[in-house]
């Protein structure tokens, strides 16, 4: 049994469909974000509580991406996707018909469950499947659907709210999720390399219990909880800053402002490839420095800095994950689904914990203080960096 490598018929055919599985998740994961604003003027209530709207959905999928990887091992890694992405699909039209806001966040919980079979398991799936030499490349591509969905998501949102209504624009990136997931089951190949496991119960957890000791696999833990955390963040509290004096932005021209997310598109792709070859500690260094470059940019009163900055955080931001999430299949040599969930697991932690606490310095301190915390997780991330450096040789 070979594994897929680039340049072939099986490797576009297997990233194509694992760009649609990200596509579709990030489009509906963050589908709300830019309707955060609206949440809190059509419910009623404070941005830090809208921003529940995100962080109540990001907090059930960071548990029940454990529970994932477990049921992926023993029913099989492409059933379980498929059925994520199709429940998914659904569940995002039926947030549009929330009469309420508490019943809102209910529908989005739910969302956070059945959204938790794609993004540990997509991890896992590259991490078996895949050659050495095309690893990189194939998370970055990958990641690059995560982009483009969380990108398409934002915007057509915000354009169909402005112009329609928040509930048609729901819909209507349910219904495009829906055919990505045919798109998805289509194209994916079965998996060579999987073995059902049938373990005991007992046994479920020993292999989180065995990843949490390793200390390279906790930094990459925390380095994703920390970024993740920050890039939420920025973009929970920017609509607000944006849509306020002296900007004045409308909903569509806020959603357009997610455009950005192409260079994450680009980024990921690229340094993923870049750090096949020159190092992942070297690449994800720069990836970081590129990242508290940009959040620092937004502080500029200009609109246009505060634009090109925030691309630049994207940039960062994109490229880091891929290598981040690379890194985690290539030192957990065994129980990978695991491994993934847990560097999952910590990453939505991070987005749905710092989010909301966003929100709360957002209230008292406004754009400095959210920027402030961002550019605080950089540097403990840079510092998470270098032990895991130190640990071992391990920056290739």
């Amino acid at each position: 049994m070979d594994y897929i490598e680039a340049g072939t018929k099986k490797y576009w055919k297997a990233s194509s469909a694992l760009f649609a599985g990200g596509f579709i998740t990030f489009a509906i994961l963050y589908s709300t974000q830019p309707l955060l604003p609206v949440f809190s003027q059509r419910f009623h209530v404070s941005p830090e509580y809208s921003s529940l709207a995100l962080s109540s959905t990001t907090g059930v999928l960071s548990f029940a991406l454990l529970i994932a990887a477990v049921v992926s091992d023993r029913f099989g890694r492409k059933n379980i996707m498929t059925c994520s992405l199709v429940l998914s699909s659904a569940a995002a039209i039926g947030t549009a018909f929330s009469p309420n806001f508490l019943s809102l966040l209910v529908l989005r919980t739910m969302q956070g469950v059945v959204l938790a079979g794609m993004p540990s398991i997509a991890m896992a799936y590259v991490s078996e499947e895949f050659h050495e030499r095309s690893l990189g490349a194939a998370m970055g591509l990958y990641v690059s659907g995560t982009t483009v969905g969380g990108m398409f998501g934002r915007i057509v949102v915000g354009m169909v709210s402005d112009f329609f209504s928040w509930r048609a624009a729901l819909i209507c990136v349910g219904l495009i999720s829906f055919l990505f997931s045919l798109w998805f089951w289509a194209g994916l190949p079965e998996p060579e390399h999987f073995k059902i496991k049938n373990g005991s119960f007992s046994g479920i957890f020993q292999p989180f219990a065995r990843h949490l000791k390793t200390l390279r696999l906790v930094c990459l833990f925390g380095i994703g909880f920390l970024l993740m955390g920050g890039f939420v963040t920025l973009f929970n509290y920017m609509g607000f800053l944006l849509m306020r004096p002296p900007f004045n932005l409308t909903q569509t021209e806020v959603g357009w402002m997610f455009a950005v997310y192409v260079f994450g598109t680009f980024s990921s792709t690229w340094m993923g490839k870049l750090a096949d070859t020159k190092g992942k500690g070297l690449v994800l260094l720069i990836g970081m420095s590129i990242m508290m470059i940009g959040v620092l940019c937004t502080l500029v009163p200009s609109l246009m800095i505060k634009i090109i900055g925030v691309a630049l955080y994207v940039f960062g931001f994109f490229g880091s994950h891929s290598i981040a999430s690379g890194w985690v299949g290539s030192i957990a040599l065994h129980d990978r689904a695991q491994a993934a969930s847990l560097y999952l697991f910590f990453y939505y932690a991070g987005s749905s914990i710092l989010g909301t606490f966003g929100g709360v310095l957002w209230q008292y301190s406004r754009w400095p203080g959210v920027v402030t915390m961002i550019v605080l997780c950089i540097f403990l991330a840079f510092g998470l960096e270098t032990l895991l450096l130190r640990s071992g040789n391990h920056s290739r």
